[in-house]
């Protein structure tokens, strides 16, 4: 490699790019954001990058420039979104857009040839950047992901990525990654044709000077084949093309999410009118979503799973340091646990189970995930091999001695989890903590006969185990501070979010889930049709409607905790009779093929059975409004959530439009039921239910956090 000749840098030492001239005509210019873990990109850098440019440009000797990152672990992982908080219009946002795609036009622009040389994420506009570049090499990495997530914080990629993109890959894998945000690994983002060429991490950079030496590249045309070339190609293939586009993204948002068509639009308006045109679209656009309700709750979203990721779960009390787990129970439950904890966390997890068969089960479980990744090649053979090393079993307690934390996934059944913890106690050592993974017993309760209760702690997992992003750490008044670090930590290790909730029927989520749930299955006695009551809370923004989530979770599951929640907080939860009738009739949910939904037939679990009304003495009949029926049952959970707040059973609005959104799927966009509330103001949500407490009883009798912050005016946030 050549010698450096000599480094021309930016005159303030606080600049996020040095520029590095070599013997052999080939610049280094390399991104290093200074006091940050990862680059991302400022709206300060564009005087910094524009210097770094006018320096190219003026020196005739640079023939090529590497573009390349200072940082270990990253490319650029985006643009720096708080940056979006100071516009105030559209035209504030739509000039930062602006701004964006004229320097990296400038780059495209440059006589010299620009290679982006990439490690780790290139994300947004750290992609952005990377297609402004003429080539682009990247590691082989697991660690490099290459994509254009903007979507999911009701944005659009706003410097270029709407018109680069499809240019270089093609329409059809364009608009997927755009309307996904899902980024690409290595292997596929070559097989695309994103990336030149993909070589290991050793031999990144000489790999991309060599390639900077060469003339740049002509326009590359994507690969397409018969079928592409006719959808991309040809007018009539083009309009069918984004008329699919159009129609399947409305299905899937309802048209609550206003980002999808925006894109669709954009790159739409490029293929027809040519890049500036799409430009000028992708900028007007982007100013538009910048300014969207939507889009500042799901910015609210990142900002405070952000902030939550640097929190221990008691301030000033570090975690201990975990060396094993130990899970207790091989079925779906405890198959997922020791997967996230195996694959996530990459800690040993030794399951027991009483029978030979359970961890077998437990095993094939995390074979089959990984299998799966095998096969996608989203991994390789030998990790997924060096994972499930990580997986051990039992019929006995040993190999428990030295776990640090035991999670016990068994029946929800409260003396078999009290002798649970008996056993851990006299198996395992003196520090070990037992996580109990109880959707509905309080931890007291089952930490009530423990020699040592403050090591004792609920860790509620949602189902499945390896998808649902959320983890409810439940501290009873015994547990110490230590413990609870030390479980928090454990679960972000495993990939959740954890939220820290207070000891108590149903705890955070469940609680808030079962008056909803019980509204939605009234409104079904009155005679509303089941596909009626799912289809309006699913335009509302949930992902499934109540009576499709109670046949997905199980009848029995989910009318387990409603005694439970009665016992502490009397009629308020009392439940529908509709839940016994249908129980009666060994009606379990998809599990046994026997639910409010049809399993049978050509769409097994699309259609309702329609033998359910007969069973419950009703005739079907739409009499309500689809808005009316999603009003009732949210009114119930957001008049809980309020009550949960008001006695500390979670910390803050924010753990609670957290907990709520990542646990049972209330809708983003809205930003979760404190912010929502926000939204609409407690005057109104009061109102509202004082409207229906009038028709239907206490049950909609307003929490008084409610009442007293509508009296003063106060909101949450």
């Amino acid at each position: 490699m050549a010698k450096a000749k000599k480094a021309t840098e930016n005159t303030e030492a606080t600049s996020a790019f040095t520029l590095q001239e070599r013997e052999n005509g080939i610049a280094i210019l390399t991104i290093d954001v200074p006091g940050e873990s990862m680059n991302t990109l400022k709206i300060e850098f564009s005087e910094q990058i524009s210097v770094m440019l006018d320096q190219i440009e003026s020196n005739n000797n640079i023939k090529g420039v590497v573009v390349v990152s200072g940082k270990d672990n990253s490319f650029v992982a985006g643009a720096d979104i708080s940056m979006l908080a100071s516009c105030e219009t559209a035209e504030d946002a739509q000039a930062i857009s602006q701004g964006g795609q004229e320097i990296f036009q400038r780059i495209e622009d440059m006589q010299a040839h620009f290679v982006a040389a990439i490690h780790g994420p290139a994300l947004g506009g750290g992609l952005e950047l990377a297609l402004a570049c003429h080539s682009r090499v990247c590691s082989d990495d697991s660690k490099t992901q290459l994509g254009l997530p903007e979507v999911q914080l009701g944005l659009l990629p706003g410097s270029g990525g709407t018109q680069r993109l499809p240019r270089l890959i093609g329409v059809q894998k364009a608009m997927k990654m755009m309307l996904t945000g899902a980024p690409v690994r290595a292997k596929q983002a070559l097989k695309y044709g994103i990336v030149d060429d993909m070589v290991p991490q050793s031999i990144l950079l000489d790999v991309a000077i060599e390639l900077a030496q060469k003339s740049k590249p002509a326009k590359k045309q994507p690969k397409l084949d018969l079928m592409g070339k006719f959808l991309e190609k040809t007018p009539f293939g083009r309009s069918t093309l984004f008329n699919q586009a159009r129609k399947q993204t409305l299905a899937k948002t309802k048209g609550n999410y206003p980002a999808p068509e925006l894109i669709i639009d954009c790159i739409e308006s490029g293929i027809s009118k040519g890049i500036e045109h799409g430009m000028r679209v992708e900028a007007t656009n982007f100013g538009q979503l910048v300014m969207s309700a939507e889009s500042e709750q799901l910015r609210n979203i990142f900002f405070a799973t952000t902030e939550m990721k640097k929190e221990t779960g008691v301030s000033g009390v570090e975690p201990a340091k975990l060396h094993k787990i130990g899970v207790l129970g091989g079925g779906l439950m405890g198959g997922g646990i020791a997967f996230v904890t195996a694959t996530k966390a990459g800690l040993p997890a030794r399951i027991k189970d009483i029978r030979p068969e359970g961890i077998a089960n437990a095993m094939k479980y995390s074979y089959d995930l990984l299998n799966k990744k095998v096969k996608r090649r989203f991994i390789r053979k030998s990790e997924m091999q060096k994972q499930m090393s990580l997986l051990t079993g039992s019929v006995d307690y040993s190999g428990f001695g030295d776990a640090d934390v035991v999670i016990e996934a068994v029946f929800e059944d409260l003396t078999l989890k009290q002798n649970m913890v008996n056993d851990v106690e006299t198996h395992c050592n003196e520090n070990t903590i037992f996580a109990s993974n109880t959707s509905s017993i309080p931890i007291g309760q089952i930490a009530d006969k423990a020699k040592r209760p403050e090591q004792v702690i609920g860790l509620h997992y949602f189902s499945p185990v390896d998808k649902m992003p959320l983890a409810e750490v439940i501290a009873h008044d015994k547990t110490s501070d230590l413990t609870i670090s030390t479980t928090v930590d454990l679960a972000r290790k495993q990939g959740k979010t954890p939220i820290v909730v207070k000891d108590g029927a149903g705890f955070y989520v469940n609680r808030i889930l079962a008056p909803y749930m019980n509204e939605a299955a009234n409104v079904l006695l009155a005679g509303e049709p089941i596909e009626h009551i799912d289809n309006a809370l699913v335009k509302f923004g949930f992902p499934v409607g109540p009576v499709k989530l109670l046949d997905e979770v199980g009848i029995d599951v989910g009318t387990k905790i409603i005694p439970i929640l009665m016992a502490q907080f009397g009629d308020r939860f009392k439940s529908a009779d509709a839940f016994d009738k249908v129980l009666a009739d060994d009606r379990k949910g998809k599990k046994n093929k026997r639910g409010f939904y049809a399993y049978t037939g050509k769409k097994p679990g699309k259609e309702v059975d329609e033998s359910v009304y007969e069973l419950l003495g009703i005739t079907p009949a739409k009499g309500l409004s689809g808005n009316e029926i999603a009003e009732r049952c949210v009114l119930m959970m957001l008049n809980e959530a309020a009550m949960c707040l008001d006695e500390d059973v979670i910390r803050s609005p924010r753990d609670g439009d957290i907990g709520a959104i990542f646990g049972i799927g209330f809708p983003p966009f809205l930003g979760g039921p404190f912010r929502y509330m926000d939204k609409l103001g407690a005057q109104h949500v009061v109102d509202r239910l004082n409207h229906y407490a009038s028709q239907f009883g206490d049950k909609f009798t307003p929490a008084q956090r409610l009442l007293d912050m509508a009296k003063n005016k106060q909101t949450f946030y």
